[in-house]
């Protein structure tokens, strides 16, 4: 996954359990694309302040993903959506029964996660 993928995914999932000026700086670094110096310069830190919340940040990401594991449900989930959409699509073309079956199978592991 591409890391600014996953940095989205991890602070939308679990960004609402940093402090309110972690969250401030990780998005203006993150997400509005702000240099280190600009947001250092902004919120009266310094720059190696900046970097190193970032970096703290992304480790408490980290850990409460690999706690909960939220993200990687969420993306196993979409995999399988679509999979469930690519073989309803296959199924209108060809009215193979046998894809029936693969999609309640599919369902089902969605259920399981």
């Amino acid at each position: 996954m591409e890391k600014i993928v996953e940095q989205a995914l991890l602070y939308d999932f679990y960004g609402e359990l940093l402090t309110d000026h972690q969250k401030q700086v990780y998005e203006d670094v993150v997400f509005n694309d702000l240099s280190l110096s600009e947001v250092a310069e902004d919120r009266g830190i310094s720059r190696q302040g900046v970097h190193d919340m970032i970096k703290r940040c992304n480790r408490i990401l980290q850990d409460y993903e690999e706690k909960l594991g939220l993200v990687e449900k969420f993306v196993k989930t979409q995999e399988k959506v679509q999979e469930i959409h690519r073989l309803t699509q296959e199924y209108r073309k060809t009215e193979d029964k046998e894809l029936v079956f693969k999609i309640e199978e599919i369902s089902a592991q969605i259920s399981r996660l």
